[in-house]
């Protein structure tokens, strides 16, 4: 029980139940019994989630006229933008730098526009555990990448509490006159009472706040969805206007309208099939040359999330076979397919601690190539692996699966427009697929993966909710903790932690 008792330690410290990223939408509390019995009225509700958070965005836009001014100016003084983020908001970091480098979004030079994530690029596709929780991490990432006086940090926590990203902020603003911006998802009253090393940030003058508090997720605590969609916005909205800041915040409104006018009804076959595929025992790749960045991020995110297994280690043979898996079968081998997707080489971690983790040997066993359909055939004893492509040209996007296809009409649509609009549509899309397959229940995240220690105060945080709608009396908070921990001992992969401890306590699931 040492691992429950160091937890305990600190366990006031992550005990975020009162923000609102971790507070169950009203909109969505039957989201998993709708996604059985009637997906198009799931996507209205989500959808709809969708519109209210970006409309919130709206009201909050104002600053994206200085954050634009800011990135203009390091840009015009010849020096560089860091982006940086833990988990949603790491990808969405990376997938800013290479907007960057394939053109989607405006720079005077790619490589100027530095992005980096908790556990570094391995993180795009593999949760590194523990890692979010280290402040002293964030500042050695961003440190070791060359960050000196002048350049700009852009850093983004959808909860305003992720000490790694707040580590690597307080060390941009010891390092640069050039402030850095801190962008975040929840009140600032809330946080300043849950988390003081958010008041320290809140508080610090030598650091440039965005406030971009949107309410409750879709799903209770998934801030992949509404959270790092508007977090994603904002940063990639500065950068489309940094020759007419004042525009910026402008541009919330025609991405709303983007929105409004297509609801996402095209989903329900490909939702209602994909979730089909799993129930039979087969596999889905997903495919994409133009959208691989935002269709990888969501492929990956259903893992943690849902307590799916991962993209898995190509030199471990006993590793289960995603459900899904990103594929780019133009790409020969793993590297190149891993520069292909990223538009640069890889950058991983090789300090002695942390190397067997996010190094490069670790990095390159994971492999998206062509090569993965016949490593697939011989883990999964040649189980059926379906193509899911979304691609499309100019003016358009196109889904293909299995018989099924759909063209979006994008006329008018600004690239990085499409990206966020694909972004919510697969957000949508994954949600009500495992939806149908009992992955969460309500709008609670009952197979999440208590990796760290915000998403252990999680899990607790359900069973003891749980306990008490199931039997009126609210248990004790070490007790749970305990029994949580002695469950994820025994845990076997795909099996959910909130709802073996709830029977482990006695309590009927």
């Amino acid at each position: 029980m040492n691992a429950a008792n160091e937890f305990l330690k600190v366990s006031a410290d992550y005990q975020l139940g009162s923000l609102d990223t971790e507070a169950q939408h009203a909109f969505t509390t039957s989201l998993s019994q709708m996604a059985h019995e009637d997906v198009s009225e799931a996507i209205k509700l989500m959808h709809h989630v969708d519109i209210h958070a970006l409309r919130q965005m709206q009201a909050k836009a104002a600053p994206l006229a200085d954050l634009a001014r800011a990135v203009a100016a390091t840009f015009d003084a010849g020096r560089r933008v860091f982006l940086c983020g833990c988990g949603a908001t790491g990808r969405l970091s990376l997938s800013i730098e290479i907007f960057c480098r394939m053109g989607v979004l405006p720079s005077p030079d790619p490589e100027r526009v530095v992005a980096f994530m908790a556990g570094g690029d391995l993180a795009l596709i593999k949760a590194i555990e523990t890692f979010e929780d280290h402040p002293e991490y964030g500042a050695r990432q961003l440190e070791e990448l060359g960050f000196v006086e002048g350049d700009l940090l852009i850093a983004t926590t959808e909860g305003g509490e992720t000490p790694f990203v707040i580590g690597a902020t307080e060390r941009a603003a010891e390092l640069s006159t050039n402030c850095p911006w801190f962008l975040y998802c929840n009140p600032d009253e809330q946080l300043v009472k849950v988390a003081a090393r958010s008041k320290q940030v809140i508080e610090n003058p030598a650091i440039r706040k965005m406030n971009l508090a949107v309410g409750a997720m879709a799903v209770s605590g998934s801030t992949r969805l509404q959270a790092s969609t508007v977090l994603m916005a904002a940063i990639g909205f500065a950068f489309m206007h940094t020759r007419d800041p004042e525009n910026a915040p402008l541009e919330v409104l025609k991405l709303i309208s983007h929105v409004v006018h297509r609801d996402g009804q095209f989903l329900v076959p490909f939702i209602e099939h994909e979730a089909a595929v799993y129930e039979r025992g087969a596999f889905v790749l997903y495919e994409s040359d133009r959208f691989g960045i935002t269709v990888v991020t969501d492929t990956t995110e259903r893992a943690p999330t849902f307590s799916l297994a991962a993209f898995e280690k190509q030199d471990d043979p006993a590793a289960p076979a995603a459900w899904c898996h990103f594929l780019m079968p133009e790409q020969a081998e793993a590297h190149s397919a891993w520069k292909a997707l990223l538009h640069r080489k890889p950058r991983t971690l090789e300090w002695p601690d942390v190397k067997h983790l996010a190094g490069a040997e670790v990095l390159a066993c994971y492999d998206f190539s062509a090569q993965l359909p016949a490593r697939r055939q011989i883990r999964t004893h040649n189980a059926e692996h379906l193509p899911f492509r979304i691609g499309g040209g100019a003016g358009e996007m196109v889904w293909e699966f299995d018989g099924l296809r759909e063209r979006i009409d994008l006329s008018n649509v600004p690239e990085f427009h499409a990206h966020l609009l694909l972004k919510m549509f697969m957000n949508i899309h994954s949600t009500l697929v495992m939806g149908r397959l009992g992955r969460y229940l309500d709008n609670l995240m009952t197979y999440v993966k208590p990796s760290n220690n915000k998403l252990i105060d999680r899990a607790v945080r359900y069973v003891r909710l749980l306990a008490q709608r199931r039997t009126g009396k609210l248990p004790d908070y070490e007790r749970v903790t305990r029994v949580l921990f002695e469950e994820r001992e025994k845990l076997q992969p795909g099996e959910p932690i909130v709802l073996k401890t709830l029977a482990a306590l006695g309590v009927a699931v």
